[in-house]
């Protein structure tokens, strides 16, 4: 009967050593699986503060993209911003300007060689603005921006200089002055 009883026991243990260690070979697996993906998360973006003589303007602009392999990367973004133009009162012309942007972007690089880095961009922002004038009511803009950029930089380390261009601008509905725009781009 003890013969029975320290079989059964080794049949159990053998069971349950296999049970665990296939158990912690899974429970690796699915981390090494797991951390592999953080390995390959960029995370950057950018940050802007400018101030004046009654001028303020704030930015944020949070990003981070994923690196399938050293040419092509695709990420997501959001900006913010602020600005707050106050005039002179003593005039009839514009005394204060207020404006809130707020969005998202998508964006896909390629790295054709390493120093080069292309990018498109898709951008979507609500901008508010109020407009006062003296003596007159607030006047009120609010839309929503798009706007699609194709990019090139030069590329060193985690950051990139380069410029893009605004597909869809519209001179009298945009938030960009002009379609062209020189960046810096960083991703840690």
């Amino acid at each position: 009967m003890k013969f029975r009883q320290s079989i059964s026991v080794s049949k159990f243990l053998s069971v349950f050593i296999s049970v665990f260690s296939s158990t912690l070979l899974l429970a690796q697996e699915q981390q090494k699986s797991t951390s592999d993906f953080w390995n390959h998360v960029q995370f950057g973006g950018g940050i802007g503060a400018s101030f004046g003589s009654g001028y303020t303007d704030l930015a944020l602009a949070p990003g981070a993209i994923y690196n399938f392999n050293d040419y092509v990367a695709l990420g997501v973004g959001l900006q913010g911003s602020y600005v707050n133009v106050k005039g002179d009162y003593t005039t009839d012309e514009l005394n204060n300007y207020k404006s809130w942007i707020y969005g998202g972007s998508l964006i896909g690089l390629f790295n054709p060689v390493e120093e080069i880095q292309l990018s498109v961009e898709l951008e979507q922002v609500r901008v508010n603005t109020t407009f006062t004038f003296t003596g007159e009511p607030d006047i009120k803009d609010n839309f929503w921006n798009t706007a699609l950029f194709l990019g090139a930089g030069y590329r060193f380390d985690n950051v990139t200089l380069g410029a893009r261009y605004n597909l869809l601008y519209d001179r009298d509905k945009s938030v960009y002055y002009e379609p062209f725009m020189p960046f810096i781009r960083v991703y840690f």
